[in-house]
């Protein structure tokens, strides 16, 4: 019987993959830090996630093996690190493996001194040299020699990677053009377009949907049809690719290809959440139906798939079933032939592109494997031209849809990572509250208040500070900037979804915390990590804008949103510090920071504040929503001031005891930049006065 190492009573689904390894894990803590000073050896410092494909090949290569197991053990100091926990652990030793090698991913490994310096970096190693990559067992041999041999090198190299570290993050003010940086952002996204697959480069190919959602708003402030164009042909392609579920919904991590056909299987909470927010702009932008359907898709996966009975939102599914990436997914033209009737099998096979010798090739000859990864390259209506004898096509294919979703469901599911993480939580809220808005769905709406109702309840305390991780009833870690801000963006796109003052006021609260305990009152912008967090290397500040947004680039659009809602210039203020002290690194390649444009986009204008005077239950006041629903104008806040809820939202905003309804009928307050048009009672002037230049 295999002996369990310090990882098993941890609640990571990651740490407890690890937990009957050979090596002698620990997790990150106090404990392992007093055993290291004690011992004085070196620490191997290995992080990854639950569902990370090459995480699972370097354990089960390496440490499951007992040759390393031993080097380990006897030589280093092994902790093992969840980046979906820490993320803050994580930034900061990714960002080491980045300076010294030019490039990152997981698994991440770090080698270093007893006081958490750095000295060597990498990723995946095979557990034997081969084809020029140095092996595990080989590098462990290096560093163990150099350790006992040429341990002041070591050191020395240690101190100048940390001094590199420290001051690769210091960040000072300085000046910018916004229109400027906002069109050599545009002009830089549509170098990197692939005009013939959309999507930004080559392979692998990622979605970045704060790209596309950048591109929806320099569509609508310029009129430049390329920029929608650009957005249509990447989320065309990819509901047609094999990185979308056709099966069972839901988009897979990336895309290994420039096709979008090949993905790398794995899902993840923060990419359907983002998907959805874009898909849904674009149904808002351009009324296709084509966007609202993938977007009904993709929730209908998420809350069957993904959300606790109690209402969080669970990270993510693994991309290998069975040891096998990809397993749970893929099709052989026998199995479909086996599970449809012959006309369901013909029109599978055209569909879907199923091959008898398959699309999707074996990892170890590179030959084909007679799997199939499901994807489309016609519509409905051509498919129908194909198969002019079958009635109602589209009800054929959802028939044979199901079959196989029915069919796929007795197989070995994909690991789940039931973990529920607050920043990726906030994410989905503000997706599922900008759904149900658009859409008029009340029952996405009740998802997001659900799911605000258990990270209120559950990942914050009695001082209003909230926990950046909950799994089995354990919450862990002081929330960085990311929970917060993209927590306080749900709860400011469920006020404008619901028009319940309680999500106002707990964004407000939100908004106050994260200020105290993050704002840098010195040069601005917001620390990843609390005033009263862990002491790490180094305190960091972060603005990329990369699988997700920044918490800054978030923060900088609440500010300015939170500060039109309340008439207070300080908050404006304070989103014009961070734009000023991330203009330096933004001025480089602003096409990286689309996010934080998408807020400057705001800031510049034209941006709008719409006051609504009237009741919930009057009919000229729910069409006035209904017309401001269905028009796309990214840049606004919408506040309502109801016969119903009157005295709270005087209370929270006093100035809008000044507004009143003329003629007891519902008003419309319209202003733009904070310079207010004449009220009016018709719908169609309040459109008009959006839409004006």
């Amino acid at each position: 019987m295999k002996k369990p190492n310090h990882l098993i009573n941890e609640k990571s689904p990651y740490l407890i993959q690890h937990a009957y390894n050979p090596v002698e894990w620990y997790p990150w803590g106090g404990e392992v830090f007093k055993k290291v000073k004690s011992e004085n050896k070196p620490i191997f410092l290995s992080v990854g996630y639950s569902t990370c494909h090459w995480c699972h090949v370097f354990e089960h290569e390496s440490f499951e093996d007992e040759e390393v197991a031993e080097l380990l053990n006897k030589n280093f100091i092994s902790i093992k690190v969840d980046r979906e926990e820490r993320p803050d652990i994580d930034s900061i030793y990714m960002t080491v493996c980045q300076m010294i090698t030019g490039r990152g991913g997981w698994p991440l490994s770090i080698f270093m001194t007893p006081d958490k310096k750095p000295f060597f970096a990498g990723t995946y190693f095979p557990k034997n040299s081969r084809f020029g990559m140095t092996g595990f067992i080989d590098l462990l041999e290096q560093i163990i020699d150099l350790w006992n041999n040429e341990k002041d090198n070591i050191l020395q190299t240690a101190d100048n990677i940390t001094t590199g570290l420290q001051d690769s993050l210091q960040y000072t003010p300085s000046s910018y053009n916004a229109e400027e940086l906002i069109v050599r952002a545009f002009d830089q996204l549509d170098n990197q377009f692939d005009s013939k697959f959309g999507g930004f480069g080559s392979a692998p190919k990622f979605p970045t949907t704060h790209r596309l959602l950048f591109l929806l708003r320099y569509w609508k402030r310029t009129d430049d049809k390329l920029a929608l164009k650009l957005v249509e042909h990447t989320l065309q392609e990819m509901s047609k690719g094999g990185i979308w579920d056709h099966v069972g919904f839901g988009f897979h991590r990336y895309s290994t290809d420039r096709e979008w056909l090949v993905p790398h299987f794995e899902k993840m909470l923060y990419d359907q959440a983002m998907l959805i927010l874009a898909y849904t702009e674009a149904y808002q932008a351009t009324k296709k139906d084509e966007y609202k359907e993938t977007v009904e898709k993709m929730i209908t996966y998420v809350l069957r798939d993904m959300t606790s009975p109690e209402g969080g939102f669970y990270s993510a599914e693994d991309a290998d079933s069975e040891g096998e990436e990809g397993k749970f997914y893929v099709w052989t033209l026998k199995e479909i032939a086996e599970i449809l009737d012959k006309e369901e099998t013909e029109i599978a096979i055209k569909f879907y592109n199923i091959e008898g010798e398959g699309n999707f090739l074996d990892e170890s000859t590179k030959k084909q494997s007679g799997l199939n990864i499901l994807h489309t390259k016609l519509t409905i209506e051509e498919l129908a031209e194909e198969f002019p004898k079958v009635e109602n096509i589209m009800e054929k294919v959802e028939d044979i849809r199901i079959k196989l979703f029915n069919i796929r469901k007795k197989r070995i599911h994909p690991f789940k990572d039931d973990k529920i993480l607050t920043d990726w939580n906030g994410l989905m809220i503000a997706a599922l509250a900008k759904a149900a808005w658009i859409l008029k769905n009340n029952e996405y709406k009740q998802a997001a208040k659900n799911a605000v109702d258990f990270i209120l309840k559950h990942l914050r305390d009695e001082e209003g500070r909230i926990y950046h991780r909950y799994r089995e009833g354990e919450v862990l870690g002081k929330g960085s900037i990311d929970d917060y801000s993209f927590m306080i963006w749900g709860l400011l796109e469920l006020y404008e979804t619901t028009f319940d003052i309680v999500y106002l006021e707990e964004a407000l609260k939100l908004n106050e915390v994260s200020i105290e305990y993050f704002w840098d009152d010195k040069n601005g912008g917001f620390f990843f990590t609390p005033e009263d967090g862990e002491e790490l290397l180094v305190r960091e500040k972060q603005i990329y804008d990369g699988a997700i947004p920044s918490g800054n680039s978030v923060a900088m659009l609440n500010f300015l949103k939170i500060g039109r809602i309340t008439s207070n210039q300080e908050f404006e203020e304070k989103a014009e510090k961070i734009m000023k002290v991330f203009a330096k690194q933004v001025q480089q390649i602003p096409n990286v920071y689309t996010f934080l444009l998408s807020a400057l986009d705001f800031a510049v204008g034209p941006s709008f504040e719409v006051v609504i005077v009237g009741s919930e239950e009057d009919e000229r006041s729910i069409e006035i929503l209904d017309s401001l629903r269905e028009e796309y104008i990214p840049n606004k806040v919408v506040l309502f001031k109801s016969k119903e809820n009157e005295k709270k939202i005087i209370e929270l905003l006093e100035f809008l005891k000044n507004y009143k309804s003329i003629d007891d009928k519902t008003t419309i307050y319209v202003c733009e930049q904070m310079v207010c048009k004449k009220p009016t009672t018709e719908k169609e002037e309040m459109i008009k006065l959006l839409k004006e230049r």
